[in-house]
């Protein structure tokens, strides 16, 4: 049975896509449009959690991203865009893979639902929700200044696990990026990754990437 990637156009579900383009992997994949804004009937009727992403390989359906990312990682990955305890950035690399779940993309999304309930900008919480999300790119910014990737020299999972936080979810909640120079710079090299781009081409064909400072256009 070949490893299926069931992923949601626009959403947190390129991950697993880019990451089985960097590991050059023999897949299939089927994507879903929005109905019209969450998961379509024949994508929740994969998997209790009724979102993406999930995966089917053989008997095995899985989801959640970052269980996703460990299970292909473990099976498939051969030892790539990992780090070993072995290696003195091990705790970095682990930091920063759980950070983009953990706290980037809670941060993302809490903004995203307080904007939905049409909250104002000068509301408390609204303040106190946008704050944690600046602090958050805030910490990346600051790790990016002397490290090309986040676990250090080396492209890695942590940064597939990140990305999709200050790029594709920005169409949800638009942001600019222009105070963060250094993730400025990051996303033009994952932009220039060509695993990045045959990702992005077959998940979400038509889409330019947002990897600009410039808040985008919102999707909603």
């Amino acid at each position: 049975m070949v490893l299926t990637v069931h992923h949601l156009g626009r959403s947190q579900s390129e991950r697993i896509v880019w990451l089985c383009e960097e590991l050059g992997l023999d897949y299939q994949l089927k994507v879903y449009d929005r109905s019209p804004l969450l998961a379509p009937p024949e994508l929740k009727k994969l998997h209790p959690l009724e979102t993406a992403p999930i995966i089917t390989d053989g008997d095995v359906t899985l989801a959640e991203s970052g269980a996703i990312m460990e299970y292909i990682l473990v099976k498939y990955g051969e030892g790539k865009l990992v780090v070993g305890p072995e290696e003195r950035n091990y705790a970095d690399y682990l930091y920063w893979l759980h950070f983009a779940n953990g706290t980037l993309q809670l941060s993302v999304s809490r903004n995203m639902f307080l904007r939905m309930a049409q909250l104002p900008a000068e509301n408390q919480v609204m303040g106190a929700a946008v704050s944690r999300r600046e602090h958050a790119i805030g910490l990346i910014n600051d790790r990016l200044k002397d490290n090309e990737w986040l676990a250090g020299k080396e492209f890695t999972a942590a940064d597939i696990m990140t990305v999709v936080s200050l790029t594709t979810m920005r169409l949800f909640i638009p942001y600019s990026l222009e105070p963060y120079t250094n993730v400025i710079a990051y996303l033009k090299r994952v932009g220039a990754r060509e695993g990045y781009q045959r990702a992005m081409a077959k998940g979400d064909p038509g889409l330019a990437p947002v990897l600009g400072a410039e808040a985008p256009k919102s999707l909603m």
